[in-house]
């Protein structure tokens, strides 16, 4: 072996920590958490609305064009969009726009992004509808009456709506979100992987566009419950495609071209064009326009989206009742409204370099839900495509939120009866077009196999599974399938022998490079994962075959040859002197090309009793063979869970003989042992 460079590590000696008792330290939070005094009164105010901070330093000259200009286009979108989704939500659509009107107040108050744009949500539209949808079932209206459920449907949804997309299922998912900021459990997110959301987005949209195709056609047929709604309202579509009314089909096919050039022409000249084409609202005015002058409703039996009153009605409280058969799907719906929240603000603040406090977003979109509970609004979250729109119109500050509450206002006191002839058709054209971004998705799926084959397959699963099963089930699928990845790549990491560079103390993976020098007489083994009981039987097997020694199958078979031996010997020699005569072969007779093992720990975070136990394991049995096992590149955690085990012996006594800070460092002492072993034997 070449001469490497000899590195002298000295002696590192930990910090003594003094451990704090748990018992004092949860009194010590408990007594501060009761305290109170004027600077904490102040401080808990100003964390829980933020807006008493930032609205002091508003720079008004600075500030005042781009956040009247963002939140003016805002308002804009949100008026044909919350008309269009309480398609997706069983709803009337004056439920909508109180919902964008009291979301973008409250959150100019509590919100701590600049940017996030909350209110309406088609994903949670969607799931809010299968629930008045359900309800409705479960009131006894048989939803698979085709006649019965077009004359009582819109009767039906509105009287479930109020008490639960209005009232209560907001309430609850409101209240889900503050307990989990006051618990502090906005680490819940980190396990919403990207890979898994965007799965979850694309399905679910497929679903929504699933749903709204019916619109398209003037197809009067009820909504699928239970699993398998993408695939039953497709076949209800093409049993009854004979019933199209060719109305809705016309006006659709002009609606969704004029959406689609909009939209493709404001992608190309994005550069050029100082704000976005209000495409949705001119497509809504002209379509209202002709079904009105044209009578589509009367002449053609078009769907119309129908009265919707001015002002707004008097508040009520929710509906408890309904707490057992709504409770189980707060769930999904706060933890959505929450990932897409906190995830769409930290990016944006990451953007625009401030930054945001994710359990007071959480507390933010709680009370943007809470409140506006008691004045017959749904749930709501963050949007993507509305927060995109406000970064790119120059937005500035939580100030645009309140411009888009007036112009949301104007409507609901003014402009909300013109919409009384609007197509149901428009809306789900809006809706669909809307989704554009996250159908595309479809074609990033070959990119995502060649940059990582486990984010591909998550996708996958989690966009099948949000499409073909459920939404809701979508979700958890998701979130265990990836969960259950993470797992297996646990289980089964990569492992591999390590040479060493010349004339260097470094060491690297003997297969990811050429060149490599391999020690003689010593195996570096390194695993590139924790060691757990879920996968030491994959670092024993691993480890054997690198090394090509399993040390009960050499003992087993160093007992057969000597067994052997001794037999040949017995019948060369004779019965009479047997004892003299008998050739000693012991258990060391075969030598083996090596006589140490370096178990390089350097990929390993951490190990548990299992792992502990694995160790102390291969050690003893490769002992009996003749081969030392040493570790090398032990982090702290390692070495605290071995010392907590015993495994240094008695006051760490083989510490320093058994654990070692670099490979080399272990090298070396492997190679002085040998030779200090076999100078020793010479000289007997």
């Amino acid at each position: 072996m070449a001469d490497a460079t000899v590195v002298n590590v000295p002696h590192l000696e930990r910090r003594v920590r003094q451990r704090k008792d748990t018992m004092t330290v949860l009194k010590t939070k408990f007594s501060r958490s009761l305290s109170c005094s004027v600077p904490r009164v102040k401080n808990t105010l100003t964390g829980f609305f933020p807006v008493v901070l930032w609205l002091p330093k508003y720079k008004l000259n600075e500030y005042i064009w781009g956040d009247l200009m963002s939140g003016l286009i805002i308002g804009i979108i949100l008026v044909p969009q919350a008309i269009a989704y309480c398609l997706l939500a069983g709803v009337d659509p004056l439920y909508g726009l109180y919902t964008s009107f009291f979301a973008n107040i409250i959150y100019f108050f509590m919100g701590t992004s600049r940017h996030v744009s909350v209110g309406i949500f088609s994903l949670m539209s969607l799931m809010v509808g299968q629930v008045v949808d359900r309800e409705v079932y479960l009131a006894g209206f048989d939803l698979d009456d085709t006649k019965a459920a077009t004359v009582h449907f819109q009767a039906l949804s509105k009287l479930f709506s109020r008490c639960i997309g209005s009232h209560f299922h907001s309430y609850y998912t409101s209240k889900m979100h503050v307990l989990m900021a006051v618990f502090r459990l906005g680490f819940i997110s980190v396990y919403l992987s990207a890979p898994m959301l965007d799965g979850f987005a694309t399905g679910a949209s497929f679903t929504i566009l699933t749903v709204q195709a019916k619109y398209l056609l003037g197809l009067k047929i009820p909504r699928h419950q239970g699993y398998g709604t993408v695939v039953v309202t497709w076949i209800s579509i093409f049993s009854n495609i004979q019933n199209t009314n060719y109305c809705d089909l016309i006006t659709s096919a002009i609606c969704i071209f004029t959406l689609v050039v909009g939209k493709e022409f404001q992608e190309r000249y994005k550069d050029r064009l100082k704000i976005p084409l209000p495409t949705e609202l001119l497509v809504v005015a002209v379509a209202t326009l002709a079904s009105h002058f044209g009578d589509f409703h009367g002449q053609y039996d078009s769907s119309v989206s129908g009265a919707i009153p001015t002002g707004f009605i008097p508040p009520k409280v929710p509906s408890f009742g309904l707490m057992p058969r709504v409770a189980f799907d707060a769930i999904p719906l706060s933890v959505i409204s929450f990932a897409f929240t906190v995830s769409l603000s930290e990016m944006f603040a990451k953007k625009n370099g401030y930054t945001v406090r994710p359990n007071q977003e959480m507390i933010a979109i709680g009370f943007c839900n809470i409140i506006p509970s008691f004045f017959h609004c749904f749930t709501t979250s963050a949007a993507l495509a509305k927060t995109m729109v406000k970064d790119s119109t120059g937005c500035q500050t939580q100030v645009s939120s309140i411009v888009s509450a007036f112009v949301v206002l104007l409507v609901l006191l003014f402009f909300a009866p013109y919409f009384y002839s609007l197509q149901k058709c428009v809306l789900a054209c809006i809706i669909i077009v809307s989704l554009r971004g996250a159908l595309r998705k479809f074609r990033d799926v070959p990119s995502k196999w060649q940059v990582s084959k486990m984010d591909a397959i998550v996708w996958m699963v989690t966009m099948s599974a949000s499409a073909l099963i459920s939404v809701e089930m979508g979700l958890v699928v998701g979130v265990v399938f990836s969960m259950l990845c993470v797992i297996i790549q646990t289980q089964k990491p990569k492992v591999s022998l390590l040479g060493q560079i010349h004339d260097t103390a470094h060491y690297e993976d003997m297969e990811e490079y050429e060149n490599l020098m391999s020690l003689p007489k010593v195996k570096i083994f390194r695993f590139q994962a924790p060691l757990y009981y879920a996968n030491k039987d994959f670092f024993l097997k691993s480890l054997y075959k690198a090394v090509g020694v399993e040390p009960f199958q050499e003992m087993t078979r160093r007992r057969k040859a000597e067994k052997k031996a001794n037999k040949l010997a017995a019948k060369e020699a004779g019965r009479s002197d047997k004892t003299n005569g008998e050739v000693k072969v012991g258990l060391g007779s075969r030598e083996l090309d090596f006589h140490t093992i370096i178990l390089d720990c350097s990929a390993m975070p951490f190990i548990d009793s299992t792992g502990m136990q694995t160790f102390k394991g291969i050690i003893k049995d490769y002992k009996e063979v003749g081969v030392k096992v040493l570790l090398a590149s032990c982090n702290t955690t390692v070495v605290d869970s071995l010392r907590q085990g015993s495994f240094f012996g008695k006051a760490d006594k083989d510490m320093e003989s058994l654990s070692f800070y670099t490979v080399h460092a272990a090298v070396q002492f492997a190679n002085d042992r040998a030779k200090s072993t076999s100078i020793g034997e010479s000289m007997m």
